[in-house]
């Protein structure tokens, strides 16, 4: 069977065996996602038709503005993995604190939480630009059989045992790894089946994008201003091309096929970055390195972070690897 006509049920049960720990758990953990990415999808497509746009009224714990379309994405995912009973917590972005799941059935016998940014970039909803579902997917490290806790949910990237994003666009995209390259499968809407449509996804070693929302750039420290300098700079293969959607699922997908480097560094006005830790840069990070990319604060590995709480933002640079070490070359002090 050539990979253009492989499903991604069929792809999942190919390479069980790559994962850890081999019980099934994990394959039918990544059949909840793409279930629910289905039916998100399916709204998203809808959004301009019924009265889902617009903002539900409701702040999430970030103080952001929550798109009608992130609770319903929200809720969607949720329900789903729930449903399942396949996991034993979950954290969102949009909840205030992580949920445990007690399987009547099991007793707390799963073993596998689940991290996850609904919908990235909700706020290009409304302006039909592409958004985005990201997770992150850790095994527990409290005693099968207990309640989960918050450190089941704070542990480094590198402990990842799968990550990866929908892309809900001109195509639908689920784009995801177990630690063993990435692989992109395209839902074909009219029989609502993913496809492998990008086998052993791989980021060009070097590119001419750079992303960055160039509008915050007099709150830039200065190693970045001149990053960014150095990519506008007529010489050698430069100046490079600046493409920035505002949805970092997007701009990820974009330089991850064309080569670039997507940022969001600190700044005068978000000391941290935005980005969150977790729900964001981890499993962007753990995609990028199994893409033959690199994922960056500007000075250390960011799977490499100890979390210390859910919602942690930290400054991001990520994409083709000697794009992301040139950026860290202006970092230094």
């Amino acid at each position: 069977m050539s990979s253009k006509n492989k499903t991604l049920g069929e792809f999942i049960i190919e390479n069980q065996t790559e994962f850890q720990y081999s019980t099934g758990e994990l394959s039918k953990l990544i059949n909840a996602v793409r279930l629910a990415a289905k039916v998100v999808n399916h709204e998203v497509n809808k959004a301009g038709l019924v009265d889902i746009l617009g903002t539900a009224g409701d702040t999430n714990i970030q103080g952001e503005n929550q798109q009608k379309l992130d609770v319903l994405a929200n809720e969607k995912f949720i329900q789903t993995l729930k449903n399942r009973e396949i996991v034993c917590g979950i954290a969102s972005e949009e909840e205030d604190d992580y949920i445990s799941i007690n399987s009547q059935d099991e007793n707390h016998q799963n073993k596998y939480v689940v991290l996850i940014d609904p919908l990235d970039g909700s706020s290009n909803i409304d302006v039909n630009v592409s958004v985005g579902t990201i997770f992150s997917i850790y095994r527990r490290i409290t005693p099968v059989g207990t309640p989960v806790t918050l450190e089941d949910f704070l542990q480094p990237g590198k402990n990842q045992v799968a990550a990866g994003y929908i892309i809900y666009g001109t195509s639908t995209m689920l784009v995801y790894t177990t630690g063993h390259g990435v692989n992109g499968f395209t839902l074909n809407p009219a029989i609502g089946t993913f496809y492998l449509s990008h086998p052993n996804m791989q980021f060009p070693e070097t590119g001419k994008i750079y992303s960055v929302n160039e509008g915050n750039y007099i709150h830039f420290p200065q190693g970045v201003k001149d990053y960014i300098k150095y990519c506008q700079k007529e010489e050698g293969d430069r100046p490079y091309t600046s493409r920035y959607i505002g949805s970092l699922v997007s701009d990820f997908h974009r330089n991850m096929i064309k080569g670039g480097i997507y940022m969001y560094p600190k700044s005068s006005k978000a000391q941290n970055g935005k980005l969150r830790l977790l729900y964001e840069c981890n499993p962007m990070a753990f995609l990028a390195e199994q893409a033959n990319g690199k994922a960056s604060d500007g000075h250390q590995r960011i799977m490499d972070i100890q979390p210390t709480e859910l919602h942690e933002r930290v400054p991001f640079f990520c994409g083709s690897k000697k794009m992301v070490e040139k950026a860290e070359e202006f970092m230094q002090p």
